[in-house]
């Protein structure tokens, strides 16, 4: 991709802060403040870095502090605009911030392909994994012009099915009947002690679902909406296509099993929430949406 160090990893220190300027913000759970795009938020500073970078979740930015550019951000700023940003070239400003949320979208895709390649596969399916990476990283390297031209969900629509079959094989080696909650609505809902090992879950809506001590082992997680979901005790390790963004936006322990690859968040707390009684109600995250309110109202 033409970046130093993991091409899918974002690297602050060679980005314009294009993530603190490109999308709007709406107040909600995630956001405390309204932030119209293309505007700074009036957190940045003047070096372009986060003034409350080490108090995000409890300043209300959860949605900051689970974001991951897939390194799109120094990609945008360094390769595609040779090291130029918005700031010192105002004209350029409308190009970056509508190439930031393609490069993302290919660089995620990247990083999709890639995790699969790491799977247990045939010998086409290696094939055909190995041919769409090449074509993603191709497409990244475009210019302004190319990128923007592009049809990402076209791209998507190309891909997913690939993937999605590799996800079913690895699932059913492991277990004959897995679970299907693709794109289930599960707000808050009570899954503690859940055999959900290699289950479907892309897409699935898990806001705020308590999933402590639920077995999630080798369970396809790609797009699933993990904010606030309780993972206290859970076992994750293999889950298949779990982002560290998606993990950051979880509430967890030390309990709480990993794979190895998977770094654990720093806001999880050192033990189990003292209260594990089933049915003790909806967790923080949710009463908050049910209520229309933001964290620290």
């Amino acid at each position: 991709m033409g970046d130093s160090g993991p091409p899918w990893r974002a690297d602050c220190s060679r980005c314009a802060a294009l993530c603190c300027v490109a999308p709007a913000f709406a107040v909600s759970a995630d956001f405390a403040i309204d932030k119209p795009a293309g505007r700074p938020c009036p957190h940045l500073a003047e070096d372009l870095r986060c003034s409350i970078h080490e108090v995000l979740r409890p300043s209300g930015f959860v949605g900051c502090a689970v974001y991951d550019c897939f390194g799109a951000g120094q990609h945008v700023t360094q390769v595609v605009f040779g090291g130029r940003d918005w700031r010192s070239a105002p004209e350029l400003a409308g190009s970056m911030f509508a190439v930031l949320p393609v490069v993302r979208a290919l660089h995620e895709l990247a990083w999709l392909t890639q995790t699969a390649g790491g799977l247990t596969l045939d010998p086409d399916q290696r094939a055909t994994l190995d041919a769409g990476l090449v074509r993603v990283e191709r497409l990244s390297a475009g210019d302004a012009e190319s990128l923007l031209a592009l049809d990402v969900d076209a791209l998507r629509r190309e891909l997913n099915p690939v993937l999605s079959a590799i996800s079913h094989a690895v699932r059913t080696a492991a277990r004959a009947r897995p679970a299907d909650r693709r794109g289930a609505l599960l707000v808050g809902a009570s899954l503690r002690r859940a055999d959900l090992q290699a289950a479907n879950l892309r897409g699935a809506v898990l806001v705020g679902a308590d999933l402590r001590l639920a077995d999630l082992r080798l369970a396809d997680l790609t797009g699933a909406d993990l904010r606030g979901a309780l993972v206290h005790g859970a076992d994750l390790r293999g889950a298949l296509f779990l982002t560290p963004a998606q993990l950051q936006a979880t509430i967890g322990d030390d309990g709480t099993r990993l794979s190895v690859a998977l770094e654990r968040p720093a806001h999880w707390g050192p033990a189990p929430l003292p209260d594990t009684r089933r049915g003790a109600g909806p967790g923080p995250l949710v009463s908050r949406l049910r209520r229309g309110r933001r964290p620290g109202s």
